[in-house]
């Protein structure tokens, strides 16, 4: 049962993870935008995009400035962090 808690957070961060370097991608693909218009940024776009459109809702552009990606990524982050303690909860619990 452990080894499942173990295995099922170690999946769970590695996603996180996946995501994050994803977003940071299409956030570096935004200074050459014509790597944006290929099939490899559409994709990234299609997958990265509602989870940036929900902190575009709060958090305006300053000028040409976006600041929502590193928000977004901070969240990330945090949620990562939230994963990884809820699960060492429930393997303390166990045991």
């Amino acid at each position: 049962m452990v080894q499942f808690i173990v295995i099922l957070a170690n999946v769970i961060s590695n996603a996180i993870t996946l995501f994050s370097f994803m977003l940071i991608a299409y956030i570096l693909m935004s200074w050459v935008p014509s790597m944006r218009e290929g099939k490899f940024g559409q994709l990234l776009g299609k997958i990265v995009e509602p989870y940036l459109s929900f902190f575009r809702q709060f958090i305006p552009p300053l000028g040409m400035i976006d600041i929502s990606p590193i928000v977004a990524i901070f969240a990330l982050r945090f949620i990562d962090r939230g994963v990884a303690t809820v699960f060492n909860m429930i393997i303390q619990a166990i045991y």
